[in-house]
């Protein structure tokens, strides 16, 4: 076998590896959540399928996952249109306004600094405010939160987008009468369409999975998320692996599907900043 043959089958088993690696935990997690307790503790294999995990998670007496998942929607969708709307301001201004380098430079490496910083610091000023603005144990306590610490990001994509942009649109604009904002709406927006929605679903995907945030402003169902109530499935005597599963397994859904659904846009937006010309 030739070197040039070679070459592409050991990259494409090198991938497969680790496609297998990804998806055979996704893979062990559904078949739990589809066997009866007995067969999960006995590892038996083959086993009876069963949506009784499922059942119970939505529509059991004990279960609150309904409301969780309804929190962590309005959450995420809150975090990503807020967080966009900021930093897509922010972004436009740093790369298209008569920012010094030396200015635009430190506000861009500030937004770096506050990103690269352990979430954990965040918690007890979160926690206060959220006291002192009588908004603990709701959604907005939690979307302050993420949106604090995904403008960071936020800011850094759309500001490569937008660079990426010539002028000689908005000048062309300009001389046909469009005023600043108008020229913002009906041109930048469009154009950067692929890395807006790049940079949309990686927010909301940041924030639909964020336990820290969640667990430390809220402490009922009334503003927790989906990963904190897969926490509590481990209880004091007892651990609800079954239900646990299938938690597990439909919280990978949505972010799976919108990743599928947005594909093309996400591809673009993460390889717009990389083409000149």
């Amino acid at each position: 076998m030739t070197r040039a043959k070679l070459g592409p089958i050991l990259l494409h088993t090198f991938l497969l590896l680790i496609a297998l690696a990804i998806l055979l935990p996704m893979l062990y997690t559904f078949l739990t959540s589809i066997k009866y307790f007995r067969d999960i503790v006995t590892g038996a294999f083959p086993f009876e399928p069963t949506l009784a995990n499922y059942q119970e998670l939505f529509t059991g007496s004990r279960s609150n996952f309904s409301r969780l998942t309804v929190n962590s929607l309005v959450i995420g969708a809150l975090t990503a249109v807020l967080a966009l709307f900021v930093a897509s301001l922010g972004a436009y201004s740093l790369s298209r306004l008569r920012w010094g380098r030396f200015w635009s430079g430190l506000l861009l490496t500030w937004l770096l600094f506050v990103h690269m910083l352990p979430p954990i610091i965040f918690i007890g000023p979160f926690y206060l405010l959220a006291r002192r603005a009588n908004i603990y144990d709701t959604v907005f306590a939690v979307v302050m939160a993420h949106i604090v610490l995904n403008l960071p990001l936020a800011v850094w994509m759309l500001q490569s987008f937008f660079a990426d942009i010539p002028r000689e649109l908005e000048e062309a604009a300009e001389m046909d009468g469009s005023d600043r904002i108008g020229t913002f709406l009906r041109i930048i927006l469009p154009l950067a369409r692929p890395g807006i929605a790049a940079t949309a679903l990686l927010v909301f995907i940041f924030s639909w999975k964020d336990f820290l945030f969640a667990l430390s402003l809220t402490s009922t169902p009334r503003g927790m998320t989906i990963p904190v109530g897969i926490a509590g499935f481990v209880q004091e005597y007892n651990v609800r692996y079954g239900e646990m599963s299938a938690a597990s397994f439909f919280a990978a859904l949505p972010a799976l599907v919108l990743v599928i659904i947005a594909q093309r846009h996400i591809i673009k937006g993460m390889t717009l900043g990389a083409l000149k010309g």
